[in-house]
């Protein structure tokens, strides 16, 4: 009998998910409105809304949608602005759901 026979089959592929740090306050938001010029409209799970920015080290490599699932950093200096340093796949907010981290 060969190897491959004996190997099991999984019902649900690993996800592998980035969870917001508390202590590098990050926060999980979701996309309401694209702004143009790599700005965004997010409304964290708290409820406030913020105008998020896509920072240059992400812009071409990762394309953000209204309604996805999103981590931000909130400026020091200026409370209602952010910057965008994640941004979930489906599966991932499939993961955060299950887990209780999204309502």
């Amino acid at each position: 009998m060969s190897s491959l026979a004996k190997k099991k089959k999984t019902d649900a592929p690993i996800v592998r998910v980035r969870i917001p740090r508390k202590h590098d306050r990050e926060v999980l938001a979701t996309v309401e409105k694209l702004l143009g010029a790599n700005h965004l409209r997010v409304r964290c799970f708290d409820g406030t809304i913020i105008n998020a920015r896509i920072p240059g080290r992400m812009k071409k490599r990762i394309w953000i949608r209204e309604n996805d699932v999103v981590i931000i950093i909130p400026w020091s200096f200026q409370e209602e602005k952010a910057d965008v340093v994640w941004r979930y796949t489906a599966p991932q907010v499939d993961w955060l759901r299950r887990r209780g981290y999204l309502s």
